[in-house]
């Protein structure tokens, strides 16, 4: 389960470490999903993807 900071409304850096971990791929998967998990978050000028439990989310 990711760990949130509701307080910020941010994800925190455990979130990202444990949605690191803990996502069952291999690293160039893990490196991607990151990777395009910020990009939407950019694009969308959000604090979230959408893609809960995911890298980079």
């Amino acid at each position: 389960m990711p760990l949130f900071n509701w307080s910020s409304g941010r994800p925190s850096i455990g979130a990202f470490i444990s949605n690191w971990r803990e996502y069952d791929a291999p690293f160039t998967t893990k490196l991607r999903l990151a990777a395009k998990n910020y990009g939407v978050r950019v694009v969308r000028r959000s604090n979230c993807c959408g893609n809960d439990g995911e890298p980079g989310c």
